[in-house]
């Protein structure tokens, strides 16, 4: 059922031998071949002793990988009990409260370790495809493979919740000091892993990831394919890094495991200032490569690009009015006024998506798979991944303005859910904005061996007619 075992064969390097004399290694005898050894080894049969033809047996791979998804399954329902009889023992009151700031702490992890699995994903079906993303991404030999980012995102799940059932259950029991430093522990470790110089826990690949995001923040280089593909997969964590904000706003201030910042002066509560500027940082960062990238392309396109970004401003900065205007100016100017500009971002940037970053052509390309040349290389004849594709990205562009807006903070299930399925929206949309990247560096590369053959029969008709002449 689980795989069975595998033996090892009969030269295998478990079995020690001498060269003129057989060893019981793992009984400390050694016994001389004759009447004695064949005594002896009537001996050892009559005991049920392994003969010294035995090999040991070693699980199979199948059977360890079962082993691990069972141990994963109970570790699951043992923190999903145990979060669920904490959560039972406070007071109604208390309840919904205590769960709101605890969300706060460990759902931006969450959604990172659920991005993490997604890039996984993307990788393997690269791979599947043919799709040579190290080369477009620029990657050395050392780079992860899906493997290892599973691995990685495994642990990340495995700590995550963790942390937070032993959160819940130290609140519960009256351990408030003790349930204070989980998330700062667990905030501490993640950032210390980040920056540990030593040669362990995959040392290049963080500091690529360190080095990409410093370029990112100081776009005082060329633009690389990879930074400005990280810096669009920042804009769809922008939630993510707003909850970070107030998370660590209230590890500093000492708040954690207190419900503070329902009170209208709290330093992190939803009138702060930083909220808005740390949802507006991403896009920042977006519209300075693309004006770095006009500087040195002198492309048209990048200043439309960088406008595209600008329009996320308003909308950020207009929802954040609520908590500082009256609520009848709210209501009869400036909520209008973000709806409208939700509306204008979101339509561009599907715009965009399509005909820009997936080159679409403006649908064109779905409808003609009768022509090779317009066919995608990664899901060749899949017409109705197009069409999903389409759909659903719109749907999804739709409520951006949704997820970061601020008069919804408190309705904490409901911006999880629209903050992952952006996350989602942003792994189906690299596949096909790699895969428009790849087919750009193939049609390059056949432009030039075209132009290598060219020049080849050029220098051959030449030849001959010099050779002709003379």
């Amino acid at each position: 059922m689980f795989g069975g075992f595998t033996v090892q064969p009969g030269n295998s390097p478990h079995l020690r031998k001498t060269s003129s004399r057989p060893t019981f290694a793992d009984l400390g005898v050694d016994v001389e071949e004759g009447p004695m050894h064949s005594m002896v080894g009537d001996q050892f049969k009559s005991l049920n002793m392994p003969s010294i033809n035995a090999t040991p047996f070693v699980p199979s791979p199948t059977f360890l990988w079962r082993f691990k998804v069972i141990l994963f399954f109970l570790w699951g329902f043992i923190c999903c009990k145990v979060s669920w009889d904490s959560v039972m023992r406070m007071s109604v009151d208390l309840r919904d409260l205590f769960l709101y700031e605890a969300f706060l702490y460990y759902n931006p992890l969450l959604l990172v370790t659920g991005m993490v699995w997604l890039w996984g994903i993307n990788l393997w079906v690269f791979l599947q495809a043919n799709v040579n993303y190290d080369k477009i991404f620029d990657l050395d030999q050392n780079h992860l493979t899906h493997r290892e980012i599973w691995k990685c995102a495994t642990w990340m799940t495995i700590v995550v919740p963790s942390s937070m059932t032993a959160y819940l259950y130290l609140y519960s029991h009256g351990e408030v000091s003790l349930a204070a430093s989980q998330p700062v522990l667990l905030y501490m470790a993640v950032g210390m892993l980040l920056i540990f110089p030593f040669d362990i826990f995959y040392l290049s690949s963080r500091y690529f990831l360190l080095r990409t995001l410093w370029r990112i923040i100081l776009p005082l280089q060329a633009i690389s394919f990879c930074d400005f593909f990280l810096a669009d997969v920042l804009t769809s964590m922008s939630k993510v890094f707003s909850d970070l904000e107030r998370s660590v706003c209230r590890m500093v201030n000492r708040q954690v495991a207190t419900i503070a910042w329902f009170e209208a002066d709290s330093i992190c509560g939803s009138h702060s200032i930083a909220i808005p500027i740390v949802l507006v940082l991403p896009y920042l960062f977006r519209l300075f490569q693309c004006l770095r990238q006009h500087k040195d392309t002198g492309e048209q396109t990048t200043l439309l690009n960088a406008l595209k970004y600008s329009t996320a401003v308003p909308v950020i900065f207009l929802s954040a009015l609520k908590y500082h205007v009256i609520e009848e100016n709210w209501r009869s100017f400036y909520r209008p006024l973000w709806l409208f500009s939700g509306v204008v971002n979101s339509l561009y940037s599907y715009y965009w998506d399509v005909t820009r970053d997936w080159d679409l052509s403006c649908f064109t390309r779905i409808f003609k798979f009768s022509r090779p040349s317009l066919l995608s290389s990664l899901l060749y004849r899949q017409k109705w991944v197009y069409l999903w594709v389409l759909g659903s990205n719109l749907i999804l562009r739709c409520t951006w303005t949704y997820k970061l807006s601020a008069h919804l903070r408190h309705n904490y299930l409901t911006v999880f859910t629209i903050a992952a399925l952006e996350i989602f929206r942003r792994f189906q949309w690299a596949f096909f904005r790699v895969e428009n990247e790849w087919n750009k560096m193939n049609s390059k590369l056949n432009i030039q061996l075209s132009q290598i053959e060219t020049g080849n029969e050029e220098d051959k008709l030449l030849g001959a007619n010099d050779h002709h002449n003379v």
